[in-house]
């Protein structure tokens, strides 16, 4: 079968960090997974180069747009070569072939009568390149931090996006796995059953991106009209059309490459075949723009939706979100080049769940190396050799190798098998990565248990064969089940027992879960070195500044509210009394929890998303996670002060505050006497 993997094309305002790195990564092991199965694999990655942040950040360098983005995609470009990602092409939207297709897409588009040109006013975010309505704060929703947004209004194509929701609904309903986490799948169907607007895709205040042709298209009230300006495509309308115009669609000169882990050479006439099974990896960031936007598109112009949408989440550092000015951002290459590529991919697929943050530590990194990778795994492949070549010259021959022998850890390598391919389809990464390492538990307590030194001293050698077959087999189910995670490693110890990976191997090893017989063993060195201090200096900028928010030691007097955003001003301790302007300042409104999950690093923090009517939910931080658990708050109402400043807690940024009662016992949630419409205001 043809699968197409795509990571999101990059945005070259800056040069990569370690979110870009666990992106691609996470792309790269989807695409060796599969190629194990069987598949032929297009991974499809590259660079995103038109808009306004871009222009902006060119001209504060005293460079050209073009220049400035041939910098920094190259820059992208070595550090995956750097890293061994096996990527089949790396697009750029500044290639020709790809700006041929934005302009007939546009095309298509009008003559579908999905277009229409119209005028945009409102509030546009230049760092998330998105459009918002009816923001109070100013801030953008999206962006982390206060990032401002821009009052524009311009000449403007509108995609009539709101035609669609019905079907997109639909389009969910119809896989339970087309997006995952179901966590973020329910926020994406939240957020389209709240009312789609339509979307503008074009732009006249900049120039720094595809040029569209001069369409005369009806306006929204069903007057013709022709554009007065030189519009230039949205850049997420551009940017995500990569994922087929580089498989040849709506243009004569689509870039073909060879796919090194696939059987078969690349064509024009078979590259389209790929989209038939598509799988998008996204940050959570983005999944709105490839969930909503991205198959309203689709539907449009008649093309095959995506398979499958995984979002995954952000990496944080000691709790908060890395930024330059911290002083706490990771460098995928320089802590690649210090602790090695696949440790690296180790530590960033084992450490968190799919879905949810992670937090980076160094120090966590190095336990991961010298307990997980030197411990469990090398150690039990050199004690396997060093037995072998004492005992057995480094010959294994068990002609008589019985799963009898070991029923019970045949029986348990069996049921660690079965689940390992549900692990992967599901994008469980961090279960499936353990249940490996329970495959290695089983053999290092084999070794414990039948002690194969005095199995030898009792002359017991058919006994002692059949312990180092069952090893060197369940090394090399080890190793064909680690290839997607660490591929080097992986072939190493395939090497050590005169094997190799492939499809065919797979198959053998994992999926009919065979016992080979005879092997002749190689010696190897090491496979990883024990790391005894860091080997980056960590920064001294404190990474974790004070809050300024109500601590646990607070004493508790009757009803307060649990979030930990800044205290309100006006609003004063019991006894005091205030004027019903002093209570107007309040807006409290009804909400409706569409997500929740912990806080890296906090016990006390869960990180809610709330609709409250708005075009986009509300993020607000809540110390509740010691008396709710996330599945009891989503989809319950609660009350929440919606004009709040916004407040920065652990490094992220919470935009309300929910109200809940606390005594000496326990706490409760504020909550109304029946379910109310999301946004309904509490006086």
């Amino acid at each position: 079968m043809q699968q197409l993997i795509t990571t999101p094309i990059y945005y070259v305002n800056d040069i990569p960090h370690i979110g870009h790195a666990y992106t691609t990564i996470i792309a790269d092991m989807l695409k060796k997974h599969r190629y194990l199965q069987g598949d032929e694999v297009f991974f499809l990655t590259g660079t995103d180069e038109h808009g306004q942040k871009i222009e902006q950040s060119a001209k504060a360098k005293g460079k050209s747009p073009q220049s400035y983005t041939d910098e920094i995609s190259a820059v992208f470009r070595s550090l995956w070569d750097f890293m061994g990602i096996r990527y089949d092409h790396f697009i750029r939207t500044t290639d020709d072939y790809h700006l041929e297709s934005i302009a007939c897409v546009f095309e298509q588009l009008c003559a579908r009568g999905d277009v229409y040109l119209g005028e945009y006013e409102g509030d546009y975010c230049v760092s998330c390149e998105s459009f918002f309505l009816n923001i109070d704060s100013g801030i953008c929703p999206d962006c982390a931090g206060e990032k401002k947004l821009t009052k524009i209004k311009e000449e403007s194509y509108f995609f009539a996006l709101s035609r669609y929701q019905e079907r997109l609904l639909e389009w969910y309903a119809s896989s339970e796995d087309v997006i995952l986490p179901k966590y973020r799948k329910n926020e994406v169907i939240r957020f389209v059953e709240s009312g789609l607007q339509d979307l503008s895709i074009s732009r006249t205040s900049f120039s720094w991106g595809v040029q569209l042709p001069a369409i005369t298209t009806k306006s929204i009230n069903g007057e013709s009209k022709t554009p007065s300006k030189q519009h230039i495509a949205y850049v997420w309308l551009d940017a995500l059309f990569n994922y087929v115009s580089a498989l040849g669609f709506y243009n004569h000169g689509a870039c073909i490459s060879p796919a090194p882990e696939s059987k078969a050479s690349h064509t024009q006439d078979n590259l389209k075949g790929f989209w038939q099974h598509a799988t998008h990896i996204v940050g959570k960031d983005i999944l709105r723009f490839h969930a909503v936007y991205w198959p309203a598109f689709l539907m449009s112009l008649g093309l095959e939706l995506p398979k499958h949408i995984y979002a995954h989440g952000w990496w944080m550092r000691d709790g908060q979100k890395m930024s330059k000015s911290l002083g706490n951002v990771i460098d995928p290459r320089a802590f690649a080049q210090s602790y090695g590529v696949e440790n690296l991919r180790y530590y960033l697929l084992r450490e968190t769940p799919f879905g949810q943050d992670g937090d980076f530590s160094q120090r966590g990194l190095i336990e991961r190396i010298n307990g997980e990778l030197a411990n469990d795994l090398g150690n039990l492949l050199n004690r396997v050799l060093g037995i072998s070549e004492k005992y057995t010259a480094l010959v294994i021959d068990a002609p008589h190798f019985a799963r009898a022998h070991f029923a019970q850890e045949c029986e348990q390598i069996a049921e660690i098998l079965t689940g390992l391919g549900e692990n992967m389809r599901t994008m469980q990464t961090k279960t499936y990565i353990e249940s490996v390492w329970k495959l290695l538990h089983i053999g290092n307590t084999a070794i414990a248990k039948y002690e194969p030194w005095n199995l030898f001293k009792q002359g017991e050698l058919a006994k002692l064969q059949s312990l180092l077959c069952l090893l060197a087999n369940l090394l090399l189910k080890v190793a064909h089940a680690l290839y997607p995670i660490m591929p080097e490693t992986s072939q190493k110890i395939t090497s050590a027992f005169t094997r190799q990976i492939a499809p065919e191997s797979y198959a053998h090893f994992i999926t009919q879960n065979a016992y080979d017989t005879h092997f002749t063993l190689h010696k190897v060195a090491p496979l990883f070195q024990k790391i005894d201090s860091l080997l980056i200096p960590e920064s001294s900028v404190e990474s974790t500044p004070k809050s300024t928010t109500p601590d646990s030691s607070t004493k508790d007097s009757g009803a307060k509210s649990t979030s930990t955003a800044p205290a309100i001003a006006g609003i004063a301790s019991i006894g005091e009394e205030i004027g019903i302007s002093d209570f107007a300042k309040l807006d409290i409104r009804v909400g409706e929890v569409l997500s929740a999950e912990p806080v890296p690093k906090s016990t006390k923090l869960l990180r809610l998303q709330i609709d409250i009517g708005e075009q986009q939910p509300r993020i607000v931080l809540s110390g509740i996670a010691e008396y709710y658990t996330p599945e009891q708050l989503i989809g319950t109402q609660v009350c929440m002060i919606a004009n709040l400043k916004p407040a920065k807690i652990m490094g992220q940024y919470s935009y309300g505050m929910i109200l809940a009662s606390k005594d000496t016992e326990s706490l409760s949630l504020v909550r109304i006497d029946g379910r109310r419409k999301n946004g309904s205001k509490v006086s």
